[in-house]
């Protein structure tokens, strides 16, 4: 080995025991008692809070007419709600990015979601007949004849083989591309049951489509393969 990559090598080592430091004191913090847990909290939130400010300035062309005090809000708002995610998982931490580049992404996380929130403010979630249309319209257009057959087919599987709930988390989710955590939300409900849901109706409607023999190339009948979705 030259002495350019012995150079390197060592240099590598020392970065990654660093890290494994500062990763480990941050962890240490958390977990602690008194004054130096408190420390550490106000210093991750701070942090997180930069992180949010930094994920809306870069969204903002979706945030339109929103004031600097209505953003300084929904910051806030997601670096508390990631603070609170990331004392729930130091455990999940497993030291293979430094420990803020792995908060950091709690916080882009939640102000991702605190956009999707804002944008959906007042906008009634579509159900039944919303969507299908839109979908017909994702079709390329060489394509929408040989479609037309299994889209018809898909909307009546929809109707006839779903539970009202499975049908409207479908029509949703699948059809209208409303953000699950919006979803959850308005239903009062967590992201995981809406998955399940989801899931469950799919299987469903797959099912109903191999028996009429319109199940695609490619497609499962059992669940796997592209989803419906697109």
């Amino acid at each position: 080995m030259g002495d350019a990559a012995a150079g390197l090598a060592a240099r590598a080592l020392r970065d990654s025991l660093d890290r494994e430091a500062e990763s480990r004191a941050w962890l240490d913090r958390l977990r602690s008692k008194g004054p130096g847990r408190e420390q550490a909290l106000a210093e991750l939130h701070a942090l997180l809070l930069r992180a949010a400010r930094y994920t809306l300035a870069a969204k903002r062309t979706q945030l339109y007419g929103l004031g600097p005090d209505r953003l300084e809000e929904l910051a806030t708002e997601a670096a508390d709600d990631a603070l609170l995610s990331i004392l729930g998982h130091l455990d999940d931490f497993r030291g293979e990015s430094r420990f803020t580049t792995w908060a950091w992404k709690f916080a882009f996380y939640e102000a991702c979601i605190a956009v999707r929130r804002q944008r959906w403010l007042g906008r009634e979630v579509p159900v039944e007949d919303d969507g299908w249309e839109a979908l017909e319209h994702r079709v390329a257009p060489v394509r929408r004849l040989e479609q037309a057959e299994l889209l018809t087919a898909l909307r009546r599987a929809v109707e006839e083989q779903l539970t009202p709930h499975q049908r409207r988390v479908f029509v949703a989710l699948a059809l209208n591309e409303v953000p699950i955590d919006v979803l959850a939300e308005r239903l009062g409900t967590t992201r995981g049951a809406l998955y399940k849901t989801l899931h469950d109706a799919r299987q469903r409607l797959r099912l109903d489509l191999a028996e009429a023999g319109l199940l695609p190339d490619g497609w499962d009948a059992r669940g796997r393969g592209p989803q419906l979705s697109g």
